[in-house]
């Protein structure tokens, strides 16, 4: 949580995992873009892998940015499971709630820095500057898009039918010339599914085995087969 980091110093160069380092297409500077237009100040920290930077039901008070690294965002159930809501890559926004307390608690997945801004300050400056109110509304709109295709994916699709949608989305998001290396180890990837981690390994191997798909390493996954993966999507 942030008040376990406030000692930490606020740092001007990435943090990157010894194992996993995440590549990604460019990517807008959505909450920057306000910062910036309104003359806002943004703070940067830094946390370490699986480090809580937020918990459950603890004070909505800022809002996040990534800017290297990854963090998850879940929820734990009565009986100890975990259900993941989604993976927060450099560039996106997170923390953004409706009400005064945050609903899902957020993990840095590997060594990660993000920026945050306080939400106070954001509501303000959306008060009085509608361009301010118009991003924020654009990345809350983004936001529910993914709850409503996450709600589909868990409610409708088989087992392969979500591990491949998976590989699809961290294709348009991490891959670089052809290779995405996956911050999230697979118990990560069965709980945003809502599968468990032999049924994820085994739907990747038969993926592998098909030929739509090669590892480079524990995380470092090539699409051979896009096509043939936008078909088991649909």
């Amino acid at each position: 949580m942030l008040t376990q980091s406030l000692n930490t110093k606020a740092i001007n160069t990435p943090i990157s995992d010894s194992k996993v380092a995440v590549s990604l297409h460019p990517v807008a500077d959505r909450l920057g873009a306000i910062t910036g237009h309104v003359g806002l100040v943004a703070t940067e920290f830094s946390y370490r892998k699986d480090e809580e930077i937020y918990g459950e039901e603890e004070p909505a008070e800022y809002v996040y940015q990534v800017v290297t690294g990854a963090v998850r965002s879940y929820k734990l159930l009565s009986d100890g499971r975990r259900q993941i809501g989604a993976f927060h890559l450099p560039g996106d926004v997170f923390g953004l709630e409706s009400g005064a307390s945050h609903r899902l608690a957020a993990e840095a997945i590997i060594d990660t820095t993000v920026r945050l801004v306080k939400r106070a300050s954001l509501e303000k400056a959306s008060g009085t500057d509608v361009h301010v109110a118009r991003k924020l509304w654009t990345m809350t709109a983004s936001e529910l898009r993914h709850a409503e295709n996450h709600m589909l994916l868990l409610g409708r699709k088989t087992a392969m039918e979500r591990v491949a949608t998976f590989l699809l989305e961290m294709d348009r998001r991490l891959a670089v010339a052809g290779m995405m290396a996956l911050p999230m180890c697979r118990r990560d990837i069965g709980d945003y599914l809502g599968l468990t981690l032999e049924t994820v390994s085994r739907a990747l191997s038969q993926l592998h085995a098909q030929g739509i798909l090669g590892f480079s390493g524990a995380r470092q996954i090539v699409l051979r087969n896009r096509q043939r993966l936008h078909n088991l999507d649909a």
